[in-house]
């Protein structure tokens, strides 16, 4: 049986997941915005950024996050800021599908990641990560305007916020432009830690 197509993201509480521009990613506002994760063993371990770190429910969540995922779906501006920011093992260890105009081969860096460039479209891309997923779950990494494409064509499942006590004042909103009139939400869970609310969501049609 196939997994879910979900998204999990860090989110200040008026609402931004990352700065309007590229240059301020790895900036002060950010760093707070993800400072829940930073200190997680498996996070560290993942990314090669030494050894120790926390145990607690926070680094469970992470920890699930990456092994419910068989690939990820995530959008040329992600792409391109990440493959500035990852260290030299991409840290997805599954196949990527980045959605795309341009053609371009398969790139595949050391560590069991490999990036496919799909410019036929969302759908294109989410069939060809449901397939190399098998019964896992799919993953659409981002940015926002790759999360929110996918919401409204009513392709989303499931979605997990980590809310972070910070305030951005601008910049990227998760859902901004979001068609409200055929989304339905459920709550599933909320989970309060001491570094951040976490908050799962069932998506319906309305």
């Amino acid at each position: 049986m196939a997994g879910k197509v979900f998204f999990s993201v860090s989110m200040s509480l008026d609402g931004f997941i990352a700065p309007e521009s590229l240059g301020d990613l790895m900036g002060q506002q950010w760093m707070e915005l993800q400072q829940w994760i930073f200190p997680q063993r498996f996070f560290r371990e993942n990314l090669k950024l030494g050894e120790g770190g926390e145990e607690g429910r926070d680094n469970d969540i992470v920890r699930e996050i990456y092994e419910r995922t068989g690939a990820s779906v995530m959008g040329k501006r992600m792409f391109d800021a990440g493959e500035q920011m990852w260290p030299e093992e991409a840290p997805f260890h599954t196949p990527v599908f980045v959605v795309t105009h341009e053609k371009r081969d398969p790139w595949e860096p050391p560590g069991g990641t490999t990036f496919h460039f799909v410019n036929d479209g969302i759908e294109s891309a989410l069939d060809q990560a449901r397939e190399a997923a098998g019964d896992r779950d799919v993953r659409i990494a981002g940015g926002g305007a790759t999360i929110l494409e996918y919401v409204n064509a009513g392709l989303v499942d499931e979605f997990s916020i980590a809310l972070s006590p910070v305030l951005f004042g601008s910049g990227i909103r998760l859902f901004e432009g979001v068609d409200a009139g055929r989304v339905a939400l459920e709550q599933v869970r909320a989970e309060p830690s001491p570094r951040a609310t976490h908050l799962t969501y069932a998506v319906r049609e309305r």
